[in-house]
């Protein structure tokens, strides 16, 4: 591990001090686990930017369904 000194805005730091204590564990513990679950969520691949709207369009009622209507404004694929 690395030594480290940071700088925060009082809100910050009153928000890490306030869950620490209520979770009862250190300042410094807390920062590790936000700066890990940070720095290891999937970034977006450069390049695949439909992932990037997965899920945008969806619809409850459709469930793709009529996929054809929307795909082929209407027409069936033949």
């Amino acid at each position: 591990m690395h030594r480290t000194q940071l700088l925060l805005e009082e809100w910050q730091y009153e928000a890490l001090r306030g869950r620490a204590e209520r979770e009862g564990r250190s300042l410094s513990a807390l920062v590790r686990e936000i700066l890990h679950a940070s720095l290891t969520m999937a970034e977006p691949v450069p390049g695949r930017r439909l992932g990037a709207i997965e899920g945008i369009g969806e619809d409850a009622a459709s469930y793709g369904a009529e996929h054809d209507v929307h795909l082929y404004a209407g027409s069936k694929a033949r």
